[in-house]
C-alpha cells in the first residue's frame, strides 16, 4: 500500500494476527484442505484473539474497529500464510452477515446475537443464491409464510453457500409476499431472516460441493423444509430484504477487492523469489528480458490495484462507499488478480502446475473472485447503469 496508509496501531494489530496465524492456522491448514473443512477450534481461537466481529461496538463487548484497514491486515497475513480459504470464511461471517445485523438489526437482536458472532459459538453463512437464480435476487424462490402465532415457516433451497455445513445458521433471503415463485418478485417481495440450524430438523445442508480451489472452506447446498422461524429473527422490516441485501453489498464487494489485492501482492512476492533462484541454461530466470518486463508490468498493476483499493477503503471509513464504487473496485482488483496470478504461474514453469506450490493454489483461489459477490458481468451492468 502507499506510504502512510497504515498507522502504528495497525502494525501492532498485524503482530497479533501474524502470531495467531502462525500458531492456529499454518500447522493445521493442510489437514483442513484434506478434510475439506476447518475445525471449530479455528473460530474459537480467532474469538480468543479478538479477531471476529471487529466492527462490533464496545456496548456489545466488541472493540468497535470500524476502520477497514484492520480487516485488510487479516487478508494480508492469511495470504502470506497461503491460507486463502480461511480468509474467505471470515469474510462471509464479518463482511456479509454481521453488517446486516449491525445496520438493520433491532437492539434486542443485537444484544442476543452479537456476542455469539464474536465468541465463535455462531458461525454464519449468507444464503441468497439459488439454483437457476444466481445473481438475480429477484428470481429467488425460497418462501417464508407467516404463521398464526406471528412466526414464519420457511421452505426452499440455496446453493453455493460458504460455511454451509460447518456453520450454525444463515442470513436467508426469502419471498414473503405470497407472490408466484415462478416469476421475478417486486422490490417489496422479499425479507431477510437470521435462521439458526440448531433445533430445526427441516434445516438440512445438502452435499458438500467439490470446488476447484479453496478446499479448506466447506461449500454446500442448503435445504429448508418447514423450518420454523420466530418473528424475532426477521431482520428489519418485512418486504425490505432486497434493500438490505443491496445495502450490505458495498462492504462485501470491498472485502473481495482487498482479498484480491492481498493475494496479488503475495503471489508476486513469491514469484520474485522463485525466478531469482530458478536456473535455466546457466542463468536465473530473472535474468531474461521477458521475465524482467513481465515483472515490471505486474508490479505496476499491483501498485495500481493497491492504490485503487486503498482509496475505496478510505471511502468506506468515511461512510461514503456506495455500491457502484465498491463494484468498480471489485471488478478491477479481481480481474487484475486473475491475470497477475496467471502470469506468475507461467513464470514458475512446470512447477507452477504442481499443487504443492502456493502459486497453483492461488491460481485456483483467485478464479472465484470474479464470480463470488457478483460476477464481473453483473458488476459491469451496475457500473454501466450509472453511466446512463
Amino acid at each position: 500500500m502507499y506510504t502512510g496508509f497504515y498507522e502504528e496501531i495497525h502494525e501492532e494489530f498485524r503482530e497479533v494476527v501474524r502470531e495467531f496465524v502462525a500458531r492456529e492456522v499454518t500447522p493445521h491448514y493442510q489437514a483442513w484442505e484434506s478434510a475439506h473443512m476447518m475445525d471449530r477450534s479455528l473460530w474459537l481461537a480467532a474469538a480468543e484473539n479478538g479477531l471476529l466481529g471487529l466492527a462490533v461496538d464496545e456496548e456489545h463487548g466488541g472493540m468497535g474497529l470500524g476502520d477497514y484497514r484492520f480487516r485488510m491486515i487479516l487478508d494480508e497475513e492469511l495470504a502470506r500464510a497461503d491460507a486463502l480459504a480461511v480468509s474467505l470464511a471470515l469474510h462471509l461471517h464479518d463482511d456479509w452477515v454481521l453488517p446486516a445485523l449491525l445496520k438493520f438489526g433491532s437492539a434486542e437482536q443485537q444484544a442476543a446475537w452479537l456476542p455469539r458472532f464474536m465468541d465463535g459459538s455462531f458461525v454464519s453463512s449468507v444464503a441468497f443464491t439459488e439454483p437457476g437464480a444466481g445473481s438475480d435476487l429477484r428470481a429467488v424462490r425460497t418462501k417464508a409464510v407467516k404463521n398464526d402465532d406471528g412466526g414464519w415457516t420457511l421452505d426452499g433451497q440455496k446453493t453455493f453457500i460458504g460455511n454451509g455445513i460447518s456453520g450454525d445458521g444463515a442470513l436467508v433471503l426469502a419471498r414473503t409476499d405470497g407472490s408466484d415463485v415462478r416469476q421475478r418478485g417486486s422490490e417489496s417481495s422479499f425479507s431477510l431472516f437470521l435462521v439458526e440450524k440448531r433445533d430445526n430438523p427441516g434445516y438440512q445442508p445438502g452435499r458438500q460441493l467439490e470446488k476447484m480451489g479453496l478446499k479448506a472452506s466447506d461449500t454446500a447446498e442448503l435445504f429448508f423444509a418447514g423450518v420454523q422461524i420466530p418473528h424475532a429473527n426477521l431482520i428489519g422490516e418485512q418486504g425490505r430484504g432486497l434493500d438490505y441485501a443491496k445495502a450490505i453489498l458495498p462492504q462485501g464487494r470491498l472485502g473481495i477487492a482487498t482479498s484480491a489485492a492481498a493475494i496479488t501482492a503475495e503471489v508476486l512476492r513469491q514469484t520474485l523469489s522463485y525466478v531469482g533462484q530458478r536456473q535455466t541454461f546457466g542463468h536465473s530466470v530473472s535474468e531474461y528480458q521477458n521475465t524482467r518486463f513481465q515483472l515490471a508490468e505486474l508490479q505496476v498493476g499491483l501498485e495500481a490495484t493497491q492504490r485503487y483499493v486503498a482509496a475505496t477503503v478510505d471511502a468506506f471509513n468515511a461512510g461514503e462507499l456506495d455500491l457502484v464504487t465498491a463494484s468498480k473496485a471489485k471488478l478491477f482488483a479481481s480481474e487484475r488478480a486473475k491475470a497477475s496470478v496467471d502470469a506468475c504461474l507461467q513464470l514458475h514453469g512446470g512447477y507452477g502446475y504442481i499443487l504443492d506450490y502456493p502459486v497453483a493454489q492461488a491460481y485456483l483461489a483467485v478464479r472465484l473472485l470474479t464470480i463470488f459477490g457478483g460476477t464481473s458481468e453483473i458488476l459491469k451492468e451496475t457500473i454501466a447503469a450509472e453511466l446512463g
